[in-house]
């Protein structure tokens, strides 16, 4: 049953990705992995909020962390696809571009997971 509520997270998550990614790439029409960005720093920040109602509160039960944070939140994010863009516009001699992207991708995805840990914990 695991498999099922993963599955299913990640069915989900997968979907979201891909149209929150594409409307952002579309909206900024630059040469610069926005939409990806975007979703790590979203997804971060969901990550710091579910932890702290899923584990620290026990709200739910397993299937709930399986759904919302295996499935949906590890589909919807894409540091795989982060390695992937940054090693191209390194390949490609763009370093301002590739290190701010790198550099904004992992500040910016630590303080979005203290900044959704922190909301959670201020109005629970």
């Amino acid at each position: 049953m695991p498999l099922l509520w993963i599955g299913l997270g990640g069915a989900l998550g997968a979907m979201s990705r891909y149209l929150v990614a594409t409307a952002i790439f579309k909206w900024m029409d630059k040469p610069f992995p926005y939409g990806t960005l975007s979703v790590n720093l979203i997804g971060s920040f969901a990550i710091g909020i579910a932890y702290i109602w899923l584990v620290e509160h026990q709200w739910g039960g397993d299937h709930h962390k399986q759904l919302a944070m295996v499935g949906f939140l590890g589909a919807f994010t894409t540091f795989s696809t982060f390695s992937l863009e940054s090693i191209s516009m390194l390949q490609q001699e763009r370093w301002l571009a590739a290190f701010s992207y790198m550099g904004i991708s992992l500040a910016g995805c630590l303080f979005a997971t203290l900044a959704g840990m922190w909301l959670s914990k201020s109005i629970s």
